[in-house]
């Protein structure tokens, strides 16, 4: 792949990612302002409903690629001495991973302890 084609590659990626956000995020919000859950067992049947579940799994990559990138884009831009960037971009790929994997484990495990 080219490197041309790589920019419009992660462009395509950061507002394919956006819009999923966004549209996730006000569905959210207007979920929890109109319709908040009035206890933790209610909550957790919100969450481990199929439709949710599947949005909010989808949340976790969506999220984590946007971030990816537009961390990434910043750091190419303003950061121009190559060894910090490298060691920036080692630091935030495992807080990133890590992140991911906690939230994955926070979701599959909602239903558990309830």
């Amino acid at each position: 792949m080219s490197r041309q084609a790589s920019g419009l590659m992660a462009w395509l990626i950061q507002r394919a990612t956006g819009v999923y956000l966004a549209l996730f995020s006000t569905y959210l919000m207007f979920h929890f302002t109109f319709d908040p859950p009035t206890d933790h067992a209610s909550l957790v049947a919100w969450v481990t409903h199929p439709a949710i579940l599947v949005a909010l799994l989808l949340f976790v990559p969506v999220v984590l690629a946007h971030a990816w990138i537009g961390i990434r884009d910043v750091m190419i831009d303003y950061i121009h001495i190559l060894t910090l960037r490298m060691l920036l971009n080692i630091f935030f790929s495992f807080t990133f991973v890590a992140s991911g994997l906690l939230m994955f484990k926070a979701i599959a495990t909602a239903g558990i302890g309830g």
